[in-house]
């Protein structure tokens, strides 16, 4: 019986020593949370569906989207760095989420080091949209009107630190005029404001925008890059409309937090690139006017040192 319950235990022992590596070849074995730090129908909950339909069929399980708005995607990330570094709880981010809200939140309960990237997955473009009977129907007219009528003008944005906050900081900077800025929990609460004419504006990124601009529900004064989007061409860039340097390109990607085991971001990693290159992705996301991300912009590394660089912009900008 003593040697029966001492090889009982030695078993035990032995499972509880593999478990970790039997864990990481058996991964994913039960779904997949994907945190969104913002309200559905935004540019990151839409990317992240998509995405989330894609990684789900290559690595064999689903990712449930699980949207934790607020505070401009602080009470996300916070969430999100106090899980459990197993792969099962990931977060998909971008420039205002992982670089800016170090500068302009205070008390962040997590710090870059938090967050382990897995992947780059699409690149988004600004917009500058207003309300349809908005006195200004062009960029040009839309800064006069602001700068005739300071702090008069409003603009929702998706919260203070999100990317979308950027671009109204990034189109304030580059056009002079003084506006009264809105926060919502996320990019559609302040569309769906911006068409009910609630707001004046919104700084929103042509992914989850331009539907609503091709509607003819508002108009789109201009996009925040040096070339028109293929599927609103009648939009002019900001350096036709006369504002050159509003230009604020953004981005999504995939998180784990930190401490996940490298076997795991590799079979996330190799996901993440099937979904990227599938042809549902590749075309869903040029129909959002987004781009997909490709090459080395797809790998851990990549993305690492794309979230260091803009954390050294963004402290140097907002410093300004």
């Amino acid at each position: 019986m003593k040697n029966a319950a001492k090889l009982a235990l030695a078993a035990c022992a032995s499972a509880l020593i593999l478990s970790p590596s039997l864990a990481q070849d058996t991964f994913p074995s039960h779904v997949i949370s994907l945190i969104v730090p913002f309200a559905p129908g935004g540019t990151s909950d839409v990317i992240a569906r998509l995405a989330a339909e894609e990684i789900g069929r290559s690595i064999g399980q689903r990712l449930v989207i699980e949207n934790v708005g607020g505070a401009g995607g602080a009470i996300a990330l916070s969430r999100t760095a106090r899980a459990e570094p197993d792969g099962y709880t990931l977060i998909i981010g971008n420039t205002g989420t992982h670089a800016a809200s170090y500068f302009l939140q205070k008390n962040l309960q997590y710090t870059p080091e938090s967050f382990a990237p897995i992947g780059m997955i699409a690149k988004t473009s600004p917009v500058l949209a207003v309300k349809k009977d908005f006195p200004a129907k062009t960029l040009a007219e839309f800064v006069a009107y602001a700068k005739q009528n300071p702090g008069m003008v409003s603009l929702g944005h998706a919260g203070v630190g999100s990317s979308n906050y950027l671009i109204c900081r990034s189109f304030i900077m580059a056009s002079g005029v003084e506006v009264n800025l809105v926060s919502y929990r996320g990019a559609a609460p302040a569309l769906n404001d911006l068409m009910a004419g609630h707001i004046d504006g919104a700084c929103d990124s042509a992914t989850s925008v331009s539907g609503a601009i091709l509607a003819g529900k508002v108009i789109g004064l201009a996009v925040g890059s040096t070339a028109r989007l293929p599927n609103v061409p009648d939009m002019p860039t900001s350096i036709e409309a006369g504002t050159p340097a509003f230009q604020a390109e953004g981005w999504n990607a995939l998180f784990a937090p930190t401490g996940t085991p490298d076997a795991v971001i590799s079979k996330l990693n190799v996901a993440l690139r099937d979904a990227a290159s599938s042809d549902f992705m590749q075309k869903r996301l040029f129909d959002l006017s987004s781009v997909p991300a490709k090459g080395e912009e797809l790998t851990p590394e990549y993305t690492g040192k794309l979230v260091l660089r803009e954390i050294e912009k963004y402290r140097k900008l907002l410093a300004e």
